[in-house]
């Protein structure tokens, strides 16, 4: 099985978000994501948190991100298509406007192979 990193992107942070809505409908969208983790089972590694505060590191200096990732969860498939069937439909899609899911694979590095 592979791990894969799943960011979530929205024009607006979590934070934001929550701002915008009453407390009976922030609870009922924490019910869908314990029941996407349900669904899933062992295929969830890691359910992940909210991001934000993103920070800029270059040879530049720091400076703050203008990043639009707001959150992350880790999966474990045997395939890019399996870790895609895991997040299609998912509900972070209705959380804004523009909301959109990355989905990268991590790539075993050949030299620190056992």
């Amino acid at each position: 099985m592979r791990k894969y990193i799943v960011l979530y992107t929205a024009p607006v942070t979590a934070t934001e978000r929550f701002a915008q809505v009453t407390r009976e409908e922030a609870q009922q969208g924490m019910q869908l994501w314990f029941d996407w983790k349900e669904k899933l089972g062992s295929g969830l590694v890691d359910m992940g948190m909210q991001l934000g505060n993103a920070m800029k590191v270059s040879k530049s200096g720091i400076s703050k991100s203008d990043s639009n990732i707001i959150g992350m969860s880790i999966l474990q498939a045997d395939s890019m298509d399996e870790a895609l069937e895991m997040v299609k439909g998912h509900h972070h899609l209705q959380w804004a406007e523009g909301a959109e899911i990355l989905v990268l694979e991590e790539m075993p590095i050949p030299e620190m192979q056992a």
